[in-house]
């Protein structure tokens, strides 16, 4: 039986931890967990027929981190083919009657992809490619991607998936205690990628217990069109008697994922922690559930690496300044390769209330391929807001969509059956929603009726190449009343018949209506008014227009979309304060501080050139560039910006950072130096997201980090900290597997080194478990670890004063 077929109509159970399993069986501190696959192939298959015999139905291969980053060629086809071997044997073995289905399991590359990290997208597409087609190739029935905390991992793994097999995969991701991955994407996010993007099976795993992952596994289920699986850790980890242990028993656990699987959980296993005995007690208490049916749910929705945005909720205004149409600034930016410039045309319409920002680079004289990437690629840097890429170039729009952190709208496609042939496969492959403008071979149909009957083909189409109509958004074409008067009367009613016939939202280019005419500003927003009351759901405007922006806030006050005013008063507000210091204002230059909030390194560095003519560097590191990463760390903290927003404002500051040193070296100034601290990934731990985002943070705020890289040992470790006489180090792991070896290097510290104190962090530590290896700190993020770094700093200024 296929596995989709068996997931479709029953209750499926997954395995449990494959590394809390070989702790107990011996996995020593370094020691990678996929080569015992070849090493100790019989212990392998002694915990894959456990789980079998406890009820699973689907056991995951022991290749979670088996990719050619952490071995080379010929290692990792012999580990792949050992593990599906192990596997296969299991089943044989196993004298449980239940089907049973091995999953070829793929997890994280540990690296954080770029540009917030070091490792290309591409790369990983191919990273992940390698390992899954070894997967295929010796007899998986699926490929389960799992425990990914960032959605561009995800989407490059899945990526990799649909263009290297024809399996079916399982995507889960691990979310932290606030519900969101670690690079800021809410469940509602993710569930919209991997389901345009065609996963067969969403859900969540690892990070949480089963209580704690609740809210997030309820949000999937609000979503998702697809069956969803849940593999919660066995609740928080602490040390006893020299072990690792779980604060939530099988029945517990059990219990928790059968409320789960009553309101729709599919599948369902454990992740840190579990063991044979949690997968026999889910087997013991779901056995007389039956499956909940899973409804296609029709919300509309499109997203960026954290933010979603609901289309026909209520009307969405979209930023159309990047775009060369009609701007000389914009056309010369785009033939001279400003990026800045364009990066803050992006930040300004966010500022001003823009929801979506379009995206336009189509000059006859430019190569919009490698520039629309590019655009794209640094736009993501500093908004999080969903982009609409616009471009009748189908290489370009692939090109586009292919690095696209999210869930893009594609701008567009229309009833011609050439163009749909090309873009309808662009977006089935690589996910998204559709503006479809409603004109065909024939041109552009002069009455409402007839250009709903090709908005009728268009989808007719769409359904052929598997593209759900929640998808598709109809341009029913705004065109110039200035040339023909009856021309918005015409729009306006074809936007009530393709709401009310099709079900689908609508989507106007609202100047449009105005070419040639005076006051164009005030004949659109009119506009719009009307085409809001006639169901439009969303405009492509320009979002620092006052009348825009007045008749949009006014509209949604009065249609109840603002219930009690609050956004209008707050807008009204703005638009007041705006009015009154325009006159005044002396320049519209980014200032220094504001670069490094809005992620803006090139500008950044010139506004510290600009300084340096008037202030020290010093001078200007303590009053605009400490306040900045104060601001935004403290945003981050509050939940107000994501990782990469933070990253990114990093990276700027290292940006103005390096022009002062340059000015430094020249006039032999200097800043005052921080401590040293030394960071580490604890031996046999391959991941270093963490660390380096620690690292990035540290060293803008002036301290001096020896960054010893991952896999480090507990003798290397104080072998350094000797050397430097380091004040702090900070130790990181993300697999459990290894935090006996960080609980090592801790006690080897105190006891060789006890003037350095220790901050420990990682996925899969807590808090109680931080205080039982005696860790001097715990940090749940990298500005935690930032100000304890400041306060042990300053401690020893005191000391040394």
């Amino acid at each position: 039986m296929n596995v989709l077929d068996y997931v479709r109509n029953h209750i499926t159970l997954l395995d449990g931890a494959m590394g809390t399993m070989l702790q107990n069986s011996g996995l020593k501190p370094g020691q990678l967990p996929e080569r015992l696959n070849v090493s100790s192939p019989r212990t392998i298959i002694d915990i894959h027929r456990a789980y079998f015999n406890a009820g699973a139905n689907i056991i995951s291969t022991n290749t979670f981190g088996a990719n050619k980053l952490h071995y080379n060629e010929t290692e990792l086809d012999e580990i792949i083919s050992a593990a599906m071997k192990n596997a296969q044997t299991a089943v044989k073995e196993s004298a449980s009657p239940q089907e049973k289905f091995i999953a070829f399991d793929v997890g994280p590359t540990g690296k954080m992809l770029a540009p917030y990290g070091d490792l290309p997208f591409e790369n990983a597409v191919s990273i992940f490619s390698e390992s899954i087609k070894l997967g295929e190739k010796y007899g998986a029935d699926l490929i389960f991607i799992e425990t990914m905390n960032d959605l561009y991992e995800t989407k490059a793994a899945l990526l990799a998936a649909k263009e290297t097999t024809s399996l079916p995969v399982f995507v889960s991701n691990a979310y932290g205690a606030d519900g969101k991955l670690l690079t800021g994407a809410v469940p509602a996010v993710t569930v919209a990628l991997l389901e345009s993007m065609g996963a067969d099976v969403i859900g969540v795993n690892c990070s949480l217990g089963p209580e704690a992952l609740e809210p997030v596994v309820r949000e999937y289920l609000d979503h998702a069109s697809v069956p969803v699986l849940v593999k919660p850790n066995a609740g928080l980890p602490r040390e006893e008697n020299g072990a690792t242990v779980y604060d939530v028993a099988p029945a517990s656990f059990s219990e928790s994922i059968k409320k789960m699987m009553e309101k729709g959980v599919r599948l369902a296993g454990g992740c840190c922690g579990t063991t044979p005995a949690y997968i026999s007690a889910l087997k013991t208490a779901v056995p007389h559930i039956t499956p909940l049916p899973i409804i296609p749910k029709t919300e509309t929705v499109i997203t960026s690496f954290a933010k979603a945005v609901e289309l026909k909720k209520k009307p969405v205004l979209i930023g159309e300044r990047i775009n060369p149409t009609g701007k000389k600034r914009f056309q010369q930016a785009l033939r001279e390769h400003d990026i800045p410039f364009i990066l803050n045309e992006a930040v300004k319409q966010e500022d001003a209330g823009a929801s979506v920002l379009d995206v336009n680079v189509g000059l006859p004289d430019l190569e919009e391929t490698t520039l629309l990437r590019d655009v794209i690629l640094s736009l993501q840097t500093v908004t999080c807001l969903p982009l609409q890429i616009d471009t009748a170039d189908p290489a370009a729009m692939e090109r586009a969509l292919r690095i696209y952190n999210g869930k893009a709208m594609i701008n567009s496609v229309n009833g011609k059956q050439k163009v749909m042939d090309a873009v309808f496969p662009l977006a089935k492959k690589y996910g998204g929603v559709i503006v479809a403008l409603t004109l065909d071979e024939n041109g552009i149909p002069e009455t409402a009726e007839e250009r709903l009957a090709v908005a009728e083909k268009i989808l007719a189409c769409a359904k052929k190449y598997g593209i759900a109509k929640k998808d598709v958004l109809f341009d029913p074409l705004a065109m110039t009343v200035s040339a023909a008067p009856d021309a918005a009367k015409t729009t306006l009613k074809a936007i009530r018949l393709i709401t009310e016939k099709t079900g689908c939202g609508t989507i106007l280019g609202v100047s449009n209506v105005s070419f040639g005419l005076p006051s164009r500003a005030t004949l659109n927003a009119a506009f719009l008014t009307l085409a809001m009351h006639s169901g439009l759901s969303a405009a492509i405007v320009n979002p620092e227009s006052h009348e825009i922006m007045s008749a949009y806030h006014a509209y949604l006050a009065l249609s109840e979309n603002d219930r009690n005013f609050t956004v209008y008063t707050a807008f009204a507000l703005r638009m007041q304060a705006s009015l009154s210091t325009e006159k005044t204002a002396q320049t519209n230059e980014t200032n220094l501080k504001t670069a490094i909030l809005k992620g803006l390194g090139q500008t950044a560095a010139k506004c510290v050139e600009t300084l340096l003519k008037e202030k020290t560097g010093l001078e200007i590191i303590n009053t605009q560039i400490i306040p900045a990463l104060n601001e935004i760390g403290v945003a981050f903290e509050k939940k107000k910006v994501f990782l990469p927003q933070l990253l990114m404002s990093a990276e700027s500051a290292a940006a103005a950072f390096e022009i002062i040193k340059k000015q430094d070296l020249r006039t032999g100034e200097g800043a005052v130096k921080r401590c040293e601290i030394v960071l580490l990934t604890v031996q046999g731990d391959i991941h270093d997201i963490g660390k380096n985002i620690v690292k990035l943070l540290l060293e803008n705020y002036g301290f001096q980090v020896t960054d010893l890289g991952k896999d480090v040992s507990p003798a290397q470790a104080l072998k350094v900290v000797k050397q430097h006489h380091a004040p702090l180090v900070g130790l990181s792991a993300l697999m459990t597997t290894t935090v006996p070896a960080m609980r090592e290097t801790v006690a080897l510290l105190h006891r060789e080194a006890p003037w350095c104190k220790i901050i420990v962090g990682g996925a899969v530590l807590t808090q109680e478990y931080a205080d039982m290896i005696g860790a001097d700190k715990y940090a749940p993020d990298a500005m935690e670890t930032v100000r304890y770094a400041d306060k042990v700093d300053k401690s020893l200024n005191k000391e040394r004063k």
